[in-house]
């Protein structure tokens, strides 16, 4: 099951997110995703794994195990990495690096990983550019709109596919739409039922642009271990739901977002909880229960980098 972008690529519906996988499990589950049937995989150069990712991706190829056309890749350029210098050999560069790590020669899609530039820390790392009171160094000199013009040119040089923005609210978003010559293909945010969002959800697609969940299960123990976050599947509703359905928790959660038109990217170390995340598409969820998880909206944002930049960017 995929959807359509903007740009006339697919992109399949689920993928399997790499974020704070570990460097020595990223093989096995990269080539263990392929096998139960992944065909998306969503990294960041802020994950520090790129290269990983690379690797298990080349042995892949290497083994007939699937085919480079058969993949949608997504990656993401850390802000910590000056995508937003209005030099566009930033931007060139940063792509570029990607690329070398992923063994790749394109990407099915690029994005803006956050909408805020910061102080220069080299091509390639992704330390934070903390100032020395402990607080994001934010450079108030880049504008988003150079940063897009010059993904943009990525395109035209063939090595991406489609490029995308995230964590954009609506007023962002509705700039990149307006200064852009080529549409967002993608907004990658977070949402689950605990923050549904369904004002930004609807008004991207409403103008053509798909949204991409990341955190769709909440955060569960990654975000409950580093920013104390209350996870949606413990809700009883959502608990209920699974016993109805004969399925876990997180596999209505997965039907729910899915069913919202929405890609989910979970991410897993555990193989069977990869076949787990997988097996969402032999059953459906009633618009009466639809209904009832829309009900459980908090407005709850789990994943809070303030902890880390001494900043909260969603003020």
């Amino acid at each position: 099951m995929a959807i359509t972008l903007n740009s006339g690529f697919k992109m399949p519906i689920i993928g399997l997110g790499v974020w704070r996988m570990e460097s020595k499990e990223i093989r096995g589950l990269i080539l263990n995703a392929i096998k139960i049937g992944y065909r998306h995989f969503d990294c960041a150069a802020d994950y520090q794994n790129e290269a990983e990712v690379g690797e298990a991706l080349a042995e892949a190829f290497k083994t007939g195990l699937v085919k480079r056309e058969d993949l949608f890749i997504t990656t993401k350029a850390s802000f910590f990495q000056f995508l937003w210098n209005s030099d566009h050999g930033h931007v060139l560069q940063a792509c570029k690096d990607s690329l070398k790590k992923l063994q790749l020669e394109y990407l099915d899609l690029y994005l803006i990983h956050f909408p805020i530039a910061t102080r220069h820390t080299g091509v390639g790392t992704t330390d934070s550019a903390l100032g020395d009171d402990g607080v994001l160094d934010i450079d108030t000199t880049i504008s988003l709109e150079t940063t897009w013009h010059a993904m943009e040119d990525l395109i035209a040089r063939g090595l991406v596919r489609s490029i995308g923005i995230s964590n954009y609210d609506i007023f962002l978003t509705r700039d990149c739409l307006a200064y852009s010559k080529v549409k967002p293909a993608v907004n990658q945010i977070e949402t689950h039922p605990y923050f549904q969002r369904d004002s930004l959800v609807k008004f991207c697609q409403k103008h053509g642009i798909c949204v991409t969940a990341h955190t769709p299960l909440g955060g569960s123990v990654a975000n409950t271990e580093w920013f104390g976050s209350v996870s949606c599947l413990d809700d009883p509703l959502l608990k209920g739901l699974a016993d109805k359905y004969k399925k876990t928790p997180a596999q209505i959660v997965l039907r729910w977002a899915i069913q919202r038109n929405t890609v989910v990217i979970p991410k897993s170390s555990k193989l069977e909880r990869l076949k787990e995340n997988f097996q969402v598409f032999d059953f459906e969820l009633s618009k009466e229960d639809m209904e009832l998880i829309a009900g459980i909206d908090r407005k709850y944002r789990t994943n809070q980098p303030a902890k880390f930049w001494g900043i909260d960017l969603y003020a």
